[in-house]
């Protein structure tokens, strides 16, 4: 009798797991993301699943898992189930890894030289396909990208991605990411400015490189700024850092010499496009630049910068700061430079 019992008990779970909810779900649609922590157990893995209405009922998933004998074989992580998905899509995942989402970090500043081995390596795709992602003519038309590349475009976030996610798809999720993070005061302030949003761009990748405190970012705007106004040169060291084949921590003077309209010590204006990925408060640092007159800054050991209006005071800024990194053998570093 308990044996037919049983039977009986199995044949509801399966029928209810293969009609109810059956198959494998509408893969094309973006479906339901949860997080099944490690060393979560099948009952904590059960509830997780219900409340996001990827299955109807936690208890009897779990006596299907157990009936199939594979209860204690979840892989944690981050899943995207599609909609409908059946008993066995869903336990098949858990067993397997199959739907986990990799997730993966664009901090603020990275540029593409930064992005393509993280994207590739996340995606199991070459560093090459990213690249050629990056320079699709249809976004360059649509966000109305003159550059040759849609450098800087590629918005810093977390970023999940599942499982068979190409490059071409990523690249164009941080695009609409980027999307939605503009906002539409930021078109007044371009208008207002009489620049285009590229230059906005251009000029937050700069900020975003050379800013270290939050505080500073409007004032280092309006320094380069100010400097374009008077038709200086911007003198940015992170333009030729940009420009350079390898990157270098820190510019020597022989690396002014190089070759390229990203050089800034040799071409007047902005670089022809962004250096990088500015976050928003660099965006929005390089669209309400301070109020100041400042023309230089000298960066102190602590990170921060001295700002200062005419040359003389930069020189005595430079001198102070110095002698100050003698004492604790720190070099300074003044950008602009005369």
């Amino acid at each position: 009798m308990k044996r037919l019992l049983l039977l009986a008990a199995l044949g509801v779970v399966a029928w209810f797991a293969y009609s109810e909810i059956a198959g494998e779900g509408d893969t094309s649609a973006a479906g339901e993301r949860v997080v099944i922590p490690k060393g979560a157990s099948m009952r904590a893995a059960a509830e997780s699943l219900a409340v996001h209405d990827v299955i109807g009922a936690p208890r009897l998933f779990r006596w299907y898992t157990s009936a199939a004998g594979r209860e204690r074989t979840i892989k944690p992580g981050t899943y995207q189930f599609p909609f409908g998905a059946g008993y066995a899509y869903v336990l098949d995942a858990l067993v397997t890894g199959r739907g986990i989402m990799r997730t993966l970090v664009i901090p603020e500043g990275f540029d593409l030289r930064d992005i393509a081995p993280v994207l590739a390596k996340a995606l199991s795709v070459s560093e090459d396909s990213v690249r050629v992602a990056a320079t699709d003519t249809t976004w360059r038309r649509k966000l109305n990208v003159p550059a040759q590349s849609l450098e800087g475009y590629l918005f810093p976030a977390t970023y999940a991605f599942a499982e068979g996610t190409t490059a071409r798809e990523a690249v164009n999720a941080m695009l609409e990411r980027f999307e939605s993070v503009w906002k539409p005061e930021w078109d007044v302030r371009v208008k207002a400015m009489a620049i285009s949003r590229h230059d906005a761009m251009t000029m937050a990748s700069i900020v975003e490189k050379e800013a270290r405190k939050p505080e500073e970012r409007a004032l280092i705007s309006a320094v380069y700024w100010n400097r374009l106004k008077k038709g200086m040169l911007l003198q940015a060291d992170p333009t030729v850092q940009y420009a350079l084949p390898q990157h270098v921590d820190r510019v020597f003077f022989k690396d002014l010499e190089v070759e390229s309209k990203y050089n800034t010590y040799k071409y007047v204006g902005l670089p022809p496009g962004p250096i990088a990925s500015p976050g928003a408060a660099s965006i929005a640092a390089a669209l309400a630049p301070a109020d100041v007159p400042y023309l230089f800054f000298v960066a102190r050991a602590d990170g921060g910068h001295e700002f200062r209006t005419t040359f003389a005071e930069h020189q005595q800024a430079i001198a102070e700061i110095k002698a100050a990194a003698r004492k604790t053998r720190v070099p300074a570093r003044a950008t602009p430079r005369p």
